[in-house]
């Protein structure tokens, strides 16, 4: 098969095409031909050694953690699944080697849901990993009916989930991105405003009293700094600022979860959840893909097709 890998520890300059062999398929896995993967920067952050404490990385290394595609073999036990079965999933495995960006992957039945039928390919490879982030991070801190909820990056990849979740629950969103994003975030539900110096500010001059909730999807300390906006700090969840928890808060590290992809895909065909691709890039050119996530200036999600 062609996949994407590196013969080490780099940058998207080391990344390059090249033909290995087809994944063997394991006791409750699947092979599953990969029609889109979707970009985190995840995967640039582990393909540099980023997450090396964490991980065990074998090389060749394929990155890619998101996918949808067509199950094209079966493994034993694995009966939740047959043959041409469309599917998508966040296939983050115990180690780093076979990820989703190549033409075929296996996956551990666990890690997949049916596709959502309303979405193109590109659409559900978008949403596995930033659509379960969003998902989990919501649900950690209990956003619900009435809540007035702060989101960190509510423009990104995992925060236009936030904010689409959120809305759907019957939450009022305030939501953090730049000025070029704030038309885009109003599309979604959400009230915008200026990231940056100043912001408690702003967002008092919209919520007086404070907000119920907040999602950090961005890092760099706003969580601790939303705090004093925040009544009860149980109610403040950072997917990038580990130290929140000193705070009283919740760090997240989004896990695979069946049950919540399937959540997301009744979702998205219900109409309650769209999703936004940025960029579509062909396989050969993830490279560019992983310079245009790096710049940290996309509106939704980047896509590889295969």
């Amino acid at each position: 098969m062609k996949a994407i890998a590196l013969q080490q520890y780099g940058s998207a300059d080391d990344l390059s095409l090249t033909e290995l062999p087809d994944p063997k398929v394991a006791p409750s896995e699947v092979l599953v031909r990969v029609r889109a993967a979707g970009v985190n920067p995840v995967d640039w952050k582990l393909a540099s050694g980023g997450l090396d404490a964490l991980m065990e990385a074998e090389f060749p290394f394929i990155p890619g953690w998101d996918v949808a595609g067509v199950v094209e073999a079966v493994g034993p036990d694995a009966h939740e699944y047959q043959v041409g079965d469309e599917v998508y999933g966040y296939l983050r495995k115990d180690w780093a080697k076979n990820g989703t960006y190549a033409e075929l992957v296996s996956a551990n039945v666990r890690m997949l849901a049916p596709r959502p039928r309303s979405l193109s390919w590109q659409q559900a490879a978008g949403v596995p990993l930033a659509g379960l982030t969003a998902y989990q991070s919501a649900e950690r801190v209990g956003v619900g009916s009435g809540d007035t909820v702060l989101i960190h990056a509510a423009a990104g990849g995992v925060g236009s989930f936030g904010v689409q979740i959120a809305v759907d629950r019957g939450a009022r969103v305030i939501g953090t991105a730049s000025e070029r994003n704030h038309d885009f975030l109003r599309s979604l539900g959400a009230e915008p405003v200026v990231y940056g110096d100043g912001l408690n500010d702003r967002v008092r001059a919209l919520a007086p009293d404070g907000v119920d909730a907040v999602l950090d999807f961005v890092g760099g300390g706003v969580a601790g700094e939303s705090l004093p906006l925040v009544g009860d700090a149980g109610r403040v969840v950072s997917v990038a600022d580990p130290e929140i928890q000193e705070q009283g808060g919740h760090w997240l590290w989004v896990r695979p979860d069946s049950a919540d992809l399937a959540e997301l895909a009744r979702l998205a065909d219900g109409g309650r959840l769209t999703v936004h691709v940025d960029r579509e890039f062909p396989l050969s050119e993830a490279a560019d893909a992983w310079r245009l996530s790096q710049a940290g200036r996309t509106r939704g999600k980047i896509v590889l097709t295969v």
